[in-house]
């Protein structure tokens, strides 16, 4: 007998994931390869004053999230903004948001593992890219076709350790700085020495004709914010979203204060933003660099040894891990919801006996694979293309849901709803962010990324030719 996939009781996704899994996925889903490896691009661009741009990048990146939660905790379903956009701005919107957020999560798949080729070859240089991408690539879908649960527990762990070490490293950074035993180069003056703490200014043109500055900067600083949304992918699985949903969203804002703009002050301020490159990661470098030198703990003497970087690099690595665990998982539930609403095929609605949908895992696998061709073809052009591209799809997405958002709240003052979880500062938040988010664009336009903002119209007419397809097919 042929099995039908609209079937809710065979085929609906379990509620897995409990308050503590949402937490802590929330509170590790943007720490990742843009903190640890994205910032190295960005502070040869702008120096010590990609701090301020993280905070800025951070407040709008909190207002999309407020607005994204506050229609998640109103109707917690999968495939969260897709479905809000074919809600209440149309059909196409529906279908145009959920399959460019599935194209955002490949490409951050791709760059993830990139990252994790980079991050091995800190200690085994022999090792190709392609080969340490491969292994992982099919570890981690592994995991993933178990139970929701499976992907809680994985997720919860990646994220503890990532927590600890940015604060064990924020600490143990500050004692440096506060004892004076990191160094004679480590001080708190390294924020505004040589040259400022603008050092490149806010956006100049350089001889060779290409942009630095703070401004120039900026379209790098987004990279590191894509994953915010994945507390809107986890409702449909999510315990009591109600309560849960709203206190992983606020946490937002004191993730971004203590994990990225706590994290970068550490950084610039152990060592100087001179020494950062891009060829690894900054924070591995900075306490690679004090190899060799001691200081003091408790009366003790202790020597800084390869030791730290190694800890550091392994921890770097577990991040890059957990955003691709997240990017597998988020793909999966994106494809199932479109299925579900009829914007992608229902085969992708099938769920294996742990209510996983192992047919979307596999597709968006598939795609996600393209990455080990490319880390074999071009490995040292492929981060940096994977990473803008990652940017246009994500300013798409921050795009759409700040918009949809516009228009959900115009639906329910119509019908006279107060909704659980307001998003703070509406309409004027909608506006702001919007603009932000074009100008990002612009910046992009003038700057070295105009390809990836030129693939944009082209992205989105091939979007409504598929669409037009599969709806007359259907």
């Amino acid at each position: 007998m042929k099995k039908n996939y609209e079937d809710v009781e065979e085929n609906q996704l379990k509620r897995g994931l409990t308050n503590r899994h949402i937490q802590l996925i929330a509170l590790g889903g943007s720490i990742g390869t843009g903190l640890f490896l994205g910032i190295g691009p960005a502070a040869v661009l702008a120096g010590p004053s990609v701090i301020l741009g993280y905070a800025l990048a951070g407040i709008i990146a909190f207002f999309i999230m407020r607005q994204l939660g506050e229609m998640v905790v109103e109707e917690p379903v999968s495939g969260s903004f897709s479905h809000f956009a074919y809600k209440y701005c149309g059909s196409f919107a529906g279908f145009a948001s959920g399959w460019n957020y599935w194209i955002l999560y490949i490409l951050v798949s791709m760059a993830e593992l990139t990252a994790i080729g980079v991050y091995v070859q800190f200690w085994w240089p022999e090792i190709p890219l392609w080969a340490s991408s491969l292994f992982f690539f099919l570890v981690i879908n592994a995991l993933n076709f178990a139970s929701v649960k499976v992907y809680g527990e994985t997720e919860f762990w990646f994220s503890i350790i990532k927590v600890v070490a940015i604060i064990a490293m924020i600490l143990f950074g500050t004692y440096l700085l506060i004892s004076g035993t990191g160094g004679e180069q480590a001080t708190i003056h390294n924020l505004y020495n040589d040259g400022g703490f603008f050092p490149k200014g806010f956006f100049e043109k350089t001889a060779n004709g290409s942009f630095q500055g703070l401004l120039a900067a900026m379209a790098l600083i987004m990279f590191s914010f894509g994953g915010l949304e994945l507390i809107g992918i986890t409702a449909a699985e999510a315990e009591n979203p109600e309560k849960n949903i709203p206190k992983a969203t606020n946490q937002v804002i004191y993730r971004i204060l203590i994990f990225y703009v706590g994290a970068l002050v550490i950084l610039f301020a152990l060592s100087p933003w001179q020494q950062i490159t891009t060829d690894s990661s900054p924070f591995v470098m900075v306490f690679q660099n004090l190899n060799g030198m001691e200081f003091e703990l408790f009366g003790n003497k202790i020597f800084f040894t390869r030791l730290i970087a190694n800890v550091l690099n392994l921890i770097v690595l577990t991040a890059a891990l957990s955003v691709y665990n997240s990017s597998v998982y988020s793909n999966s539930r994106m494809l199932y919801g479109l299925a579900d609403q009829g914007n992608a095929p229902k085969f992708l609605m099938k769920l294996n006996k742990q209510s996983v949908p192992i047919n979307a895992i596999l597709i968006s696998s598939c795609f996600a694979a393209i990455c080990i061709l490319i880390n074999k073809v071009i490995p040292e052009e492929a981060f940096s293309i994977l990473m803008s591209l990652v940017v246009s799809s994500l300013i798409i997405n921050w795009v759409m849901i700040s918009y949809t958002h516009l228009k959900f709240r115009l639906a329910k003052n119509k019908e006279n709803t107060k909704t659980k979880f307001p998003s703070l500062f509406y309409p004027v938040s909608n506006y702001i962010c919007l603009v932000f988010l074009l100008g990002i664009l612009s910046i992009m336009w003038i700057t070295n990324m105009k390809l990836s903002v030129e693939l944009i119209p082209i992205w989105l007419g091939i979007l409504f030719i598929c669409y037009k397809v599969f709806k007359t097919k259907k």
